[in-house]
C-alpha cells in the first residue's frame, strides 16, 4: 500500500530516483544470507566484472559502496587526495555546488570556476589554468558529467584533450550519478581517474549502492593521499578484493541480487542501444518543449541532456504549483527547480528503464498540468511532436527481431 495512495501507477518522472523494472524487483524480493558464504563472493566477483563495462574500462577497479552519490563523492576525493591540495572545481547548478561544498569542507584548497546556471563548464578559463600551472600545484579536475538540476552534460573528452595538451598530470574526477548507463561515457579512452554514479539514476535500482571506478593512476595515488578515511577507503576493500571475499563489511544482499538483473537487462538490450534510447527519449522531450512554447534551461545544443529537461516557465506561474498540482492530481512526479532556479523551472526526469510509450503519457500530463496553471497550451501539441520524432526513430525492440 502506498504511503499516500492513488490509483494506477505513479508516473515517475523525477531525474532519479527512478522506476524500478519488475525483473529487478523480483530479483531483490529475497531473505537475507549469509555474505560470508560462499554465493555472496561469487556473486560479487561477477558483479565488479560486468561493473566496468558500463564504466567502459578494462584496467579500471571498481568499488561497490553501500552508500548514495554523496558518499561516492567523498570515497573519489578522501582516497586520492590531501588536505590542502589544489582542485579545481566547477560550479554549473546545484549538484556540483554542493560537490564544492563537500570539497571545502574537507579542506582542499578549492579554485571554483563558476558559469550561469543553464551553461557548461568553463573549459576557456581551465586551460588558461592549465598553462600557467608549470610547478603542477592542480592536483586534481572535479566534474559533474550530467548537471541535473539544469539539464547540462559537459564535455569530458575535451578536459581530458587539454590535459594532455598541457602534459599536466592532475586527476581527473568525475561524478557521472546521472550520466553513466544512459550517457556516453568513456573512462579509459577520456582518461578519467575516478568515475562514480548512484544505483538509483540510470541503473533503476533503489538508492543504496555507490558504484565508484578508480584507475591504476588513482589506486596509485591512495598511496600518498593523508585524508582521513574510514568506512570509504579503498584498501580496506583491496585487502579483501586479495582474500577472495570481497566485503570489509555487511553489503545489502538484495541490492546485489538487483543489481544482477539490472545489469543483465541492460547487456541483454545492449549499452550502446540503452544510451541510443536515452538519446531518442532526450530528443523527444526537447521537441515537445519547443512545442509548447517554452524554453530549455539549457543555453546551447552542445550541453542539452539526454537524461534531463530542465523547462523553464513564464515568470508569472511558480513551477513548484506545476511539481505539485502534477502530483495531486495526476499522479505525475516532475523534479523541482533548485536553489537558483527554484519556482523558475521544472524538471523532467527521461532517464532509466523507461519506454517511449512511457515519456508520451508523462508529456501528455504535463501539458495538463500546464494548462491547470494556466498556461495556454495547445493540448497534444507537445505530445504530438515527440510522438512524430518517435514515430520516426524508435527501432524495433533489439530482443524482439
Amino acid at each position: 500500500m502506498d504511503y499516500v495512495y492513488g490509483p494506477g501507477r505513479n508516473h515517475l518522472f523525477v531525474p532519479g530516483p527512478v522506476n524500478i523494472p519488475e525483473p529487478v524487483i523480483r530479483a531483490m524480493n529475497r531473505n537475507n544470507e549469509d555474505y560470508r558464504s560462499p554465493a555472496i563472493p561469487a556473486l560479487t566477483k561477477t558483479l565488479l566484472e560486468d561493473v566496468k563495462k558500463i564504466f567502459k574500462t578494462t584496467s579500471g577497479t571498481p568499488f561497490l559502496i553501500p552508500t548514495t552519490g554523496t558518499g561516492a563523492w567523498e570515497s573519489a576525493l578522501t582516497n586520492t587526495l590531501s588536505p590542502g591540495d589544489k582542485i579545481i572545481s566547477f560550479l554549473i547548478g546545484q549538484f556540483s555546488l554542493l560537490w564544492i561544498d563537500q570539497q571545502q569542507r574537507l579542506n582542499f584548497d578549492v579554485d571554483v570556476i563558476e558559469s550561469d546556471w543553464g551553461q557548461g563548464a568553463n573549459l576557456d578559463v581551465l586551460e588558461s589554468k592549465l598553462a600557467a600551472d608549470s610547478n603542477h600545484t592542480i592536483k586534481a579536475i572535479c566534474i559533474v558529467h550530467n548537471e541535473t538540476a539544469t539539464g547540462v552534460t559537459n564535455n569530458l573528452s575535451t578536459v581530458r584533450k587539454l590535459l594532455d595538451e598541457y602534459h599536466h598530470p592532475a586527476l581527473v574526477l568525475v561524478d557521472g550519478v546521472s550520466s553513466i548507463c544512459a550517457l556516453d561515457f568513456r573512462m579509459d579512452e577520456w582518461g578519467v581517474d575516478v568515475a562514480l554514479t548512484g544505483s538509483q539514476k540510470a541503473l533503476s535500482l533503489p538508492t543504496g549502492i555507490g558504484l565508484v571506478c578508480a584507475s591504476p593512476k588513482a589506486l596509485e595515488a591512495t598511496k600518498t593521499a593523508k585524508s582521513v578515511r574510514v568506512f570509504f577507503d579503498w584498501n580496506d576493500y583491496l585487502k579483501f578484493y586479495k582474500l577472495g571475499t570481497y566485503w570489509p563489511y555487511t553489503p545489502s544482499i538484495q541490492l546485489l541480487y538487483g543489481l544482477r538483473a539490472a545489469l543483465d537487462l541492460i547487456f541483454e538490450e545492449g549499452l550502446d542501444n540503452v544510451i541510443a534510447r536515452h538519446t531518442r527519449l532526450g530528443k523527444a522531450t526537447r521537441l515537445a518543449v519547443e512545442a509548447w512554447g517554452l524554453k530549455n534551461c539549457t543555453q546551447k545544443e552542445e550541453w542539452f541532456s539526454d537524461t534531463v529537461t530542465a523547462v523553464v516557465i513564464p515568470p508569472n506561474i511558480d513551477s513548484s504549483e506545476i511539481v505539485r498540482r502534477a502530483w495531486k492530481r495526476y499522479n505525475l512526479s516532475l523534479g523541482l527547480g533548485l536553489n537558483k532556479v527554484a519556482g523558475k523551472v521544472f524538471r523532467i526526469g527521461h532517464l532509466g528503464n523507461l519506454n517511449e510509450l512511457q515519456l508520451l503519457g508523462c508529456l501528455s500530463g504535463v501539458e495538463m498540468v500546464l494548462k491547470d496553471v494556466g498556461y495556454p497550451v495547445k493540448l497534444g501539441s507537445g505530445v504530438a511532436a515527440a510522438a512524430a520524432f518517435l514515430q520516426n526513430n524508435t527501432p524495433l525492440i533489439p530482443s524482439r527481431i
